[in-house]
């Protein structure tokens, strides 16, 4: 497709005004302008997620930009969930809508403090978590994500040391999940450790019926408080499922967006921090960089993108795959 012309694309003027209404309309008509896709986290506010042509978690994200046909995704996440659709698409232009979105757990794991890891290690299986940068990746065996994580360690073979990284509280949940022993890289994510155990316990004293859901970046002992435990997909889908109406949940809130509109007649509270104040603590501050706004700027503007160098990108597209292959 010819690049559109300059002026068909910079029709947007005072962005930052506009209304909802009017940015949506914008972004559905560089949509068709550009053969765009805009792909969405479960993270990101909800007015993104309303405008996105496929919301998921990093696992169907990361399927839905190995299946697409357009020549343009825009990537509304964080920055290693661009850098891997661009790993998986080098021919494809994939921008984002804020270059800062960043994520805690990814810069836990600096590359090279990684690197020094995994070679002091030479006899093990290095299994890295999708959180993670393009160079750490080329660096891992096989990546995974909370959906596929004890998929991805059953596929290595019994008796292979393994490495996991970067969140240590994924590879705990993980290894007690599948018995397998393994070398804990320390990370975690910001907003997943901050949740109050004696919070959530005096929430369940004036919820009794609400069941507890949890993400398994959360420490053991909130996991030891949950109803149930799983990525963001499976915490949607159980609460579809479920015959509770009342839920307290563990993870990121952007994930309520999709959880009242699968079920508006329950209710949804979001777990509380520790601390006075602490009301949005459940809010990634790198997830919440993308809005409306900037998601139809970088489509006017084509920018910002996400270029990598290609033997990083060879290298990690492999384990990639490989993920991507085990399901």
């Amino acid at each position: 497709m010819a690049a559109p012309a300059v002026g068909s694309r910079a029709g947007i003027l005072g962005i930052g005004r506009g209304s909802e209404a009017r940015l949506a309309g914008e972004i559905e008509r560089l949509k068709g302008e550009l053969n765009a896709v805009v792909l969405a986290h479960y993270y990101q506010e909800p007015g993104v997620q309303d405008v996105a042509d496929y919301i998921g978690d990093s696992l169907g994200l990361a399927r839905e930009a190995q299946a697409t046909e357009a020549e343009v995704i825009v990537f509304c996440g964080v920055h290693f969930m661009a850098e891997t659709a661009k790993i998986l698409n080098p021919e494809k232009t994939v921008v984002l809508p804020d270059l800062e979105a960043g994520c805690s757990l990814s810069d836990s794991c600096p590359p090279e403090e990684f690197r020094r890891f995994v070679e002091a290690r030479p006899d093990h299986a290095v299994v890295s978590y999708v959180n993670t940068s393009a160079a750490v990746k080329a660096l891992s065996d096989v990546i995974c994500t909370s959906s596929n994580a004890e998929r991805v360690i059953a596929s290595i073979p019994e008796g292979t040391p393994i490495i996991f990284g970067p969140d240590r509280h994924l590879g705990r949940y993980v290894a007690k999940k599948t018995g397998r022993e393994m070398v804990l890289w320390p990370g975690s994510c910001i907003v997943h450790v901050q949740f109050s155990e004696k919070k959530i316990r005096q929430l369940k004293v004036r919820h009794p019926e609400a069941e507890v859901l949890a993400h398994p970046e959360c420490e053991d002992r909130i996991l030891a408080l949950a109803d149930h435990v799983g990525s963001t997909t499976a915490l949607l889908e159980r609460t579809r499922t479920s015959p509770a109406q009342e839920f307290i949940v563990a993870t990121e809130t952007g994930i309520i967006h999709q959880m009242k509109k699968a079920s508006p007649e329950k209710r949804f509270i979001p777990a509380p921090g520790d601390g006075p104040g602490c009301e949005a603590c459940s809010e990634c501050p790198h997830m919440r960089r993308n809005t409306l706004e900037k998601l139809a700027r970088c489509m006017r503007d084509l920018a910002p993108r996400i270029e990598l160098d290609e033997s990083v990108r060879l290298r990690a597209l492999a384990p990639i795959e490989r993920m991507l292959e085990i399901g």
